[in-house]
């Protein structure tokens, strides 16, 4: 149901699986890499502390891609990009089947922040979701006081014809229990035709 690689002009993503993903450099990055706290404090989950939580991180992408719940990819730079072949990050969506809905979601490693990676990530994920699997909506959030995500989001968001919904109160929470507010966009189905035709 959802392709197992997507290539886009400068990325290369392939199902966050146990499989695709060298264990121990996974677990370097998603444990001590540099930058790693900047990373995990916008996100709903702490540094690594074990190759266990790395494995079951990865198992729980295969798992929730077999059961058709949500699609996530590990994000390589292609071939010409600096650190072309490296994980970047990870990225894809979660589905609501009955409100027809797929929630974008990404992290990516510090050095590779700021090289648009974000956007042409999102870019091909909201073609998989609305041309291949026929959904309605794609929406993406993130938290108010993350200004680099903003920035990021906001610019795919407009240019795939999207719009700002509003501030979400104590929307999310987090590992820790710790509830947030979260910023929404989405993009409709037509939105996102009249943008990319």
């Amino acid at each position: 149901m959802f392709p197992e690689t997507i290539e886009t002009d400068r990325l290369r993503l392939v199902p966050r699986w146990p499989e695709h993903v060298d264990l121990d450099d996974c677990y370097r990055i998603c444990s001590s890499d540099p930058g790693i706290d900047e990373v995990t404090e916008h996100v709903t989950w702490d540094p690594h502390e074990t190759k266990k939580e790395t494995l079951e991180f990865l198992e729980r992408g295969r798992e929730r891609w077999e059961e058709g719940e949500a699609v996530n990819y590990v994000i390589h730079p292609r071939e010409g990009e600096d650190g072309a072949g490296e994980i970047a990050g990870f990225g894809g969506f979660t589905i609501d089947w009955e409100k027809r809905t797929a929630v974008l979601g990404t992290w990516l490693r510090k050095r590779f922040w700021g090289r648009g990676y974000s956007g042409e990530r999102a870019a091909a994920l909201a073609e998989v979701a609305f041309a291949d699997l026929d959904l309605d909506l794609v929406a993406v959030s993130h938290l108010p006081q993350n200004e680099q995500s903003q920035r990021a989001i906001e610019k795919y968001v407009n240019r795939l014809g999207g719009r700002r919904e509003g501030l979400l109160r104590n929307h999310i929470t987090f590992m820790d229990g710790s509830v947030h507010d979260e910023v929404r966009y989405s993009i409709s189905k037509e939105e996102w035709r009249k943008a990319t035709e």
